[in-house]
């Protein structure tokens, strides 16, 4: 799962975060891109025009350190498949839904805890940060953003379920709704 893939620097960014959605995580956090107007890019705005108009920067460390921020996110992506194993074994992760009250009352996992401020606060000055914890979210991508934000806060054992509960009710319980946010 975690293959080198290649990165044209011609992509459009839109085109690069279709492929590669934690792209834009990883460029804010290596170069100050993409985060906040002032260092934002144009979805049309091919990756070697960005870095070019950002001091130049070297295309081939950018496109190295893409791929690398890749492979590691997709080592922080735990499948419906594995997660469901893991669920009955009975050393079960805790579940962490990042979704709205709404799609969360709308549909969730078992057990799974609705994400709120009071719990963020909680989870870093009480949980334990080796004990497992998996993020669920729509598609995976809240989800895989809050597992990069707590494993930047020293939680070594945090996963983002891969396509979220969209994929999990597909591939693992289809009495499980699916939905489609406007």
């Amino acid at each position: 799962m975690s293959t080198t893939l290649e990165i044209d620097p011609n992509l459009t960014m839109a085109e690069l975060l279709e492929r590669f959605p934690g792209a834009q995580r990883a460029l804010f956090r290596q170069y100050h891109i993409g985060g906040c107007s002032s260092c934002g890019f144009q979805p049309m705005e091919t990756l070697a025009q960005v870095c070019a108009r950002n001091n130049d920067l070297p295309l081939d460390d950018v496109i190295e350190f893409l791929q690398s921020s890749h492979q590691a996110d997709q080592q922080m992506q735990i499948s419906p498949a594995e997660l469901d194993a893991l669920l009955k074994t009975g050393a079960a992760p805790k579940l962490v839904d990042v979704r709205t009250r709404e799609e969360y009352d709308a549909v969730h996992l078992k057990d799974a805890l609705l994400f709120t401020q009071e719990m963020m606060q909680e989870m870093l000055s009480t949980w334990s940060r080796t004990e497992p914890v998996v993020m669920v979210c729509h598609h995976g991508i809240r989800s895989m953003d809050a597992a990069a934000y707590f494993a930047g806060h020293g939680f070594t054992n945090v996963k983002s379920l891969t396509g979220g509960i969209d994929q999990w009710s597909q591939e693992i319980d289809p009495s499980l709704p699916r939905y489609h946010l406007e």
